[in-house]
């Protein structure tokens, strides 16, 4: 992995789309934030990770805000929503936050694309940290909050939502009711309860460890199988099992979710999906090796 410490959010494409099967898959490139190098490693030794993605002059290292935009045979889901155009110039220098303006970056993606923000169906948070759940709710002309795709249903996990009114000060900083409380005031949000089948082709999957009631996202099409890990696995670095970040709040719970489902990944051939590697979305894992190893995707095959 080659990142440039000076990578913008405009070095990205503003989608890619991986065929999996009969069903089209967007990853939507809704902008960079750079976070600490050392948290996003945890335990694992800066002269180990700062050789995967160098860090720049701040001690940070650059992250894709990276979204799926599904098209399944009944519905057009929205997996994540990035961070939306709600936050300060303060936050957004601390966060190293590059997502454009108003309209963001990820709206420029859904439309250049050929849909409309009303034409989303469905919004999937695999968890609501303000870089996954920001861009759900939309700061209108007039100072006021609102769901930003006028006509769909969000999807929760409905220990996630009500894990995210902890008091704890360990997760405050990164839990925004200004990303959720709207949404539920507006009487959208459908919770879920643990796996869910939600629409053809669209499972959701608990991954716990990041936060306890953190999910993720399996697709299937025609014996093709994808799965966009979020948080589970945020780039294609944290692929070795103890490589795990510092912000999990249950680190050996994401240990052993990992174990578990890369035994199965690679008997079953599945694609992993990235949401946060700067500079690949999606890739296999080497059934021969031992150790993770990943073979990214070539373009103009499976992903584009």
């Amino acid at each position: 992995m080659n990142v440039r410490t000076s990578l913008k959010a405009e070095d990205l494409p503003l989608t890619r789309t991986l065929t999996l099967g009969g069903m089209r898959v967007h990853a939507l490139e809704a902008g960079i934030q750079w976070l600490d190098g050392g948290a996003m490693f945890g335990v694992v030794p800066r002269p180990l990770w700062e050789k995967k993605i160098p860090p720049d002059e701040r001690h940070r290292i650059p992250l894709a805000l990276r979204c799926l935009l599904v098209e399944t045979p009944n519905a057009l889901v929205l997996v994540d929503s990035g961070i939306g155009n709600k936050e300060s110039e303060k936050f957004r220098d601390i966060y190293g936050v590059d997502n454009a303006g108003d309209p963001t970056r990820l709206e420029d993606a859904i439309r250049s694309l050929g849909f409309g923000l009303e034409d989303v169906d469905l919004v999937v948070s695999t968890h609501l940290h303000f870089d996954h759940a920001g861009g759900g709710v939309a700061l209108r002309p007039d100072g006021t909050l609102a769901p930003a795709f006028p006509r769909a249903r969000f999807i929760i996990q409905k220990g996630e939502l009500e894990f995210a009114g902890s008091p704890s000060e360990r997760v405050r900083a990164s839990y925004m009711t200004k990303n959720y409380l709207p949404l539920v005031e507006a009487g959208v949000v459908d919770p879920v309860d643990g796996p869910t089948d939600l629409v053809e082709g669209l499972r959701l999957l608990p991954t716990p460890g990041h936060t306890p009631f953190h999910q993720s996202i399996v697709l299937e099409s025609q014996g093709e199988t994808a799965l966009f890990l979020a948080d589970l696995c945020p780039t294609s670095a944290h692929l070795p099992l103890p490589w795990i970040m510092g912000y999990d709040l249950e680190p050996l719970v994401t240990l052993e979710t990992k174990r578990a489902l890369w035994e199965r990944v690679r008997e079953e051939g599945w694609i992993l999906i990235f949401q946060h590697d700067p500079t690949v979305p999606w890739g296999r894992m080497d059934p021969t090796e031992e150790k993770p190893l990943l073979l990214p995707l070539e373009s103009g095959g499976d992903g584009g």
